[in-house]
């Protein structure tokens, strides 16, 4: 499970210790969850626990995200603006690539997906809002049930607390095989950045029940 929009490191500290399995950090300026002058580039780089860190990126010149990987020692990029295919394939040869993809009711899934299929290492499914990042708003997974997505991806857009049973009815679907994580947000703070541990925590244990 990914939880994203970390901006606190006694948080990060805390999912670490619960079991969450990656922990997204959004260096988009424009996000109320823009976590550069929150965590200091030298306490992630030097962080020693098992959570994977994400950068979470929009639009950046790409020299500039290479500096912020090395300086932050980031395990793996998702890019979530208008990142061309070559663009993601550069960074692919350094690190591991989420691409992410914010889709509204009736967009053709692999048609805008299979431009990407050789440039990128992960998929992730959002849903479409004004601006760049998460929405908050439900996705239809039902969506995903007739495609065919060549590659691992990330399940999102506004999984909230009490979606578990959903969740789990979803995973039997044969599109489910590849689902690398699942994404979550803003359902579960109390304020933007801030994680509300203890939902997070109950909704980690009931997953993996």
């Amino acid at each position: 499970m990914k939880v994203c929009g970390v901006t606190m490191p006694s948080q990060l500290e805390a999912m670490d210790e619960m079991g969450v399995d990656l922990a997204g950090f959004i260096f988009y300026s424009k996000s109320p969850r823009y976590m550069v002058e929150k965590i200091p580039a030298d306490y992630l780089r030097k962080f020693k626990g098992k959570i994977a860190k994400v950068g979470v990126f929009v639009n950046m010149p790409y020299e500039e995200l290479m500096r912020t990987v090395e300086n932050y020692r980031l395990d793996m990029v998702q890019l979530h603006g208008d990142e061309i295919p070559r663009y993601c394939e550069q960074v692919a040869n350094y690190i591991t690539v989420i691409k992410a993809f914010r889709l509204s009711d009736n967009d053709p899934i692999e048609w805008m997906a299979k431009p990407y299929e050789e440039a990128c290492d992960m998929y992730m499914f959002d849903t479409l809002g004004a601006g760049y990042g998460g929405t908050g708003k439900k996705f239809d997974w039902d969506v995903l049930k007739n495609s065919t997505i060549g590659k691992l991806f990330f399940l999102s857009g506004g999984i909230e607390p009490g979606d578990e049973d959903r969740l789990k009815l979803f995973v039997k679907e044969e599109i489910a095989k590849k689902i690398f994580a699942v994404d979550i947000n803003s359902k579960f703070e109390t304020s933007p950045g801030v994680k509300d541990l203890a939902k997070v925590k109950e909704f980690v244990e009931k997953l993996k029940r």
